[in-house]
């Protein structure tokens, strides 16, 4: 009966089918890796970011790597702010709200520089594709507490002078001239002593692992009907092929279209207008035709 299937066309819907479930079968793994990258994301954020601040000095590497374990971890740094080298990153958005984000490299009593991203400023009113202003760094010695985050990759876009594209380090790093750590940055927490005035702090990020989960169960569902697709459709060719034998064991194929026996009446259950009269006239005595019928004995 399904015979058909091995059909060469049969042959290749079915490998059309399968060449579309195993799409959607990527399409499902891909989403569960990225619920994966926000589950690791997540697990960061809950053991690092409220962690007591460890020094500088017992982690010195931790700016060195962009280990994602590490990341969101709250660091205590000492130094001094080269304002000179501050830069401001475009397009940042905070709450829905266009803006920017300042980067100060801080230089170290020992080593290297640690860029600083010392929090997020609305986009200015004054000059297009600027802040309005920027407020200035503390001078002199300072202590920062802030959070390990990875660099940025480089995006396809330019920036103004004085402004960054994105936080990509090693690009940062080779305009400002002098040794800085370029596996990761510092995103502000707390500086001491404290400006008048600062950028606004960036908000702990949301736990949420996305709808990663379901979008995969979706692309796995469309896999799985593909088939069941398929399945039908051999079904109902099936069955039309059931009744072309049939109709040909009966003698009707197109080479000899004999006319199918008419499907007999129904008798109708109720009789007609002449039908009725007739009765009348018989319960009467008088037969159809008018004439009187012989009395019986």
């Amino acid at each position: 009966m399904y015979r058909f299937l091995f059909s060469a066309k049969w042959l290749g819907w079915l490998l059309l089918v399968a060449l579309l479930a195993s799409v959607c079968v990527l399409l499902g793994n891909w989403q569960m890796d990225r619920r994966d990258q926000a589950h690791d994301v997540i697990t960061a954020i809950e053991s690092n970011y409220d962690a007591d601040p460890v020094d500088f000095e017992t982690v010195p590497d931790i700016f060195a790597e962009a280990d994602d374990a590490e990341e969101w971890t709250p660091v205590v740094l000492r130094g001094q702010y080269d304002e000179a080298g501050q830069r401001v990153v475009r397009n940042r958005p905070l709450n829905g709200r266009p803006g920017y984000e300042v980067l100060v490299p801080l230089k170290l009593e020992s080593g290297p520089a640690v860029i600083i991203n010392r929090g997020w400023l609305p986009i200015g009113n004054d000059v297009a594709g600027h802040p309005d202003t920027v407020p200035a760094a503390p001078e002199g010695d300072v202590t920062v507490v802030a959070r390990v985050k990875p660099g940025e990759s480089s995006v396809d876009r330019g920036a103004p002078e004085g402004q960054l594209a994105s936080i990509q380090l090693d690009e940062y790093a080779a305009e400002l001239g002098y040794p800085v750590f370029r596996g990761g940055y510092g995103l502000m927490a707390a500086e001491n002593p404290a400006p008048a005035e600062r950028p606004a702090l960036m908000p702990k990020p949301a736990i949420d692992e996305g709808p990663h989960l379901s979008y995969s169960m979706q692309w796995y569902a469309f896999g799985v009907l593909f088939f069941v697709g398929y399945g039908y459709a051999a079904r109902q060719q099936a069955r039309m092929d059931r009744l072309q034998e049939e109709d040909e064991e009966a003698g009707y194929h197109e080479a000899n279209p004999a006319p199918r026996p008419a499907a007999q009446k129904r008798s109708r259950k109720r009789p007609s207008a002449e039908e009725e009269e007739d009765a009348v006239l018989d319960a009467q005595g008088f037969r159809t035709d008018g004439s009187l019928l012989s009395e019986r004995d």
